[in-house]
């Protein structure tokens, strides 16, 4: 068994360390919720009922409300300041005699084992509540918390009995409890005879959880045949909640793909080879520009000879001496 909690049992000026043990522990058969078409497990999503949104742990506060539907959100600060119990003592308030605890108020039980060198004290104190036939009734810090609980022997080990606090248990408030038939003195007898026809000692080994072990063999018996079994399936992807159409998502990255470059793409697949055809002749078209632009070198040749007329005109000045010797 692993320690759930240590400490101290304290009375007087005599502390006696311990380790605290679960005593009891359950063995219900337990069941999941299933998708009964795929056998896929059922999850709870922390799911804000306002916005919707899903939330982390640390989105999620404490909140309290209240008979007329108030609600108040708690802060940790707010929580911080209230008594927290603390160390790890179990403190013996008094002794009683044991026949005066009521098993009502019982909770949880626990084993103590003494530890380290407390074997003494603690079989010390073991032996005085059994020779006194009392119950130590003591306060403890478990989780933070003071509870109420007691001490008592149990096959030569102390157990500690986690209880509720008074106001825990309700009261039998029931309309017969103030009727009083009247019962007659033969009733009475041979009611007694029964009860005595009918005593035994207490063995709980003797008795069995019948709906458990009928529960397991009906769970053997259908796995053993194959009856209902399906192979765990693996979880769908659950980063949007919603399973994603491939095809779907192919159009839309077309659609939007075609968008971006101005494209309609509400075209249908036959307008493809007109804007094939568009091209070629376009591209046909071209080179008649080209040609065009090889014939604008020869004017530019013609230009190159306008200075030969300025030659010309630069040599009549030369006939004016001819006419001064005549």
């Amino acid at each position: 068994m692993r320690a759930l909690w240590k400490g101290a049992v304290a009375f007087g000026l005599v502390n006696v360390p311990v380790k605290m043990y679960a005593a009891t522990e359950d063995h219900d058969v337990r069941f999941h919720q299933v998708h009964a078409e795929d056998g896929g497990r059922i999850r709870l999503k922390r799911e804000c009922e306002v916005c919707g949104r899903q939330l982390s742990y640390s989105e999620i506060s404490k909140g309290y409300e209240d008979s007329s539907g108030r609600r108040l959100i708690m802060e940790p600060e707010d929580l911080e300041n209230l008594p927290v119990a603390g160390g790890h003592d179990i403190d013996v308030v008094e002794f009683v005699p044991s026949d005066q605890v009521d098993p009502i108020l019982f909770d949880r039980t626990y084993y103590l084992e003494p530890e380290g060198r407390a074997t003494k004290p603690y079989v010390l104190l073991r032996e005085a509540l059994s020779a006194t036939d009392r119950t130590a009734i003591v306060k403890v810090a478990i989780r933070q918390r003071t509870q109420l609980a007691c001490l008592r022997v149990r096959d030569g080990v102390l157990v500690l009995q986690t209880m509720k606090w008074p106001d825990e248990v309700r009261a039998a408030d029931f309309g017969f409890l103030g009727e009083e038939p009247t019962i007659r003195p033969q009733e009475l007898a041979m009611a007694e005879s029964l009860v005595e026809t009918m005593a035994g000692d207490f063995h709980p080994e003797e008795f069995t959880d019948d709906y458990r072990e009928a529960l397991l063999a009906l769970i053997d018996r259908k796995l053993d045949g194959g009856e209902g079994v399906v192979v765990a399936p693996e979880a769908a992807p659950s980063d949007t909640g919603q399973v994603v159409d491939l095809m779907a998502a192919l159009r839309e990255s077309v659609a939007r793909s075609q968008a971006a470059r101005g494209e309609d793409s509400g075209r249908d697949a036959g307008s493809a080879p007109e804007r094939s055809a568009a091209k070629r002749s376009s591209a046909k078209k071209a080179p008649a520009k080209k040609t065009a632009a090889k014939k604008a070198p020869a004017t530019k040749a013609s230009a190159k000879k306008a200075p030969a007329k300025k030659t010309a005109a630069k040599k009549a000045p030369a006939k004016k001496p001819a006419q001064r010797s005549a």
